[in-house]
């Protein structure tokens, strides 16, 4: 492998995504990092009844439910279990698609669908948990004159440098969304996510779309940027030579600017919540009077508790995007 200096958008594509990317192993991303999907089943549970409420309100018992990075279909599965419970969803009729780079893995359900790229004309419920962050993108710095420049990576072993001044619609994205006010302040430049959202927004035909990411908002945003690594469950330092994940937080509210549709951002322990994932114990009274169910009901209100904790995975950004029934003819771009 031939080392160089580029910038981060270029370094980390290749890193995550090239032939002998981080993204290609055949573990898949649980093999070095716990979601909320890797938590509990509970997550796809939410997931299945979103999806039987995005039917309800299309008026229709045959709705498309994609995934987008997918990972090893772990959540589709899941959802797919969740909906085999006929209180649920009775009569639901689910067109599972799986969207990921990496290839179909063995003895996944015959009813997921495998894509590399977004399906068109979905109708139904997109949903993309822990995608976002990982869509690359360029990093600025501002320099000691304030000058934001893009920072330059040398893919071997992850020493930065800075590079040209940043122009164009990076320049206005950064004035928009993330200005950098002092010397050394740091940005990750979310405009390759809002374009990835719009994308993903504009292949729904109806329904709705949901973002689950680490977030933050302009109000907020953090100095100096969250760009990190990750392998084996561990936090490491961003090296982008294919050995570890690549990822920084989502400025998920200039995702939701830049597509079409009503949006809402709420946290994860709001969502969860509204779809009846809260995280309360059980009657203590149960106890006695139905002891299995009891502890039934304890071990899930755990699950429900790290899913929706505060200072974890309750503080996870939820971007719903809800687009109306588009006009006959549409095809997205």
């Amino acid at each position: 492998m031939t080392y160089y200096w580029c910038r981060w958008q270029q370094a980390a594509e290749t890193a995550l995504y090239g032939e002998e990317g981080f993204y290609r192993r055949p573990e898949g991303p649980a093999g070095h990092f716990r979601t909320s999907v890797h938590a509990s089943p509970l997550f796809a549970t939410a997931v299945a009844r979103l999806l039987a409420g995005t039917a309800r309100e299309l008026g229709t018992d045959s709705v498309d439910l994609v995934d987008v990075g997918a990972g090893r279909g772990e959540l589709l599965t899941g959802v797919l279990a969740a909906l085999r419970d006929e209180a649920l969803a009775p009569g639901l009729t689910v067109r599972a698609r799986a969207v990921e780079l990496a290839p179909r893995p063995p003895g996944l359900d015959p009813a997921v669908e495998w894509h590399a790229e977004l399906p068109r004309g979905v109708r139904g419920l997109l949903f993309a948990n822990e995608w976002l962050d990982n869509v690359p993108t360029d990093v600025a710095e501002a320099d000691a004159d304030g000058v934001p420049r893009y920072v330059l990576v040398r893919t071997a072993d992850g020493a930065e440098r800075l590079g040209d001044p940043v122009t164009g619609a990076d320049a206005r994205w950064l004035s928009r969304w993330w200005p950098l006010a002092r010397p050394g302040d740091r940005a990750e430049i979310g405009r390759p996510r809002d374009e990835a959202w719009a994308r993903a927004v504009a292949s729904l035909a109806a329904g709705t779309a949901v973002a689950v990411d680490y977030a933050h908002v302009r109000a907020s945003r953090p100095p100096f940027g969250t760009l990190t690594g990750f392998r084996e469950g561990r936090e490491v330092p961003p090296v982008p030579d294919g050995s570890c994940d690549l990822t920084s937080h989502v400025a998920l509210d200039a995702c939701a600017a830049a597509a079409d549709g009503t949006a809402e951002l709420l946290d994860q322990r709001t969502a969860l919540r509204d779809l009846g994932i809260s995280g309360e114990r059980p009657p203590l009274a149960q106890a006695s009077a139905d002891p299995a169910g009891y502890v039934r009901a304890l071990a899930s209100a755990g699950q429900a508790a790290e899913l929706t904790a505060r200072g974890g995975l309750g503080d996870f950004g939820w971007l719903r995007h809800r687009v109306p029934e588009r006009e006959e003819g549409y095809c997205p771009a």
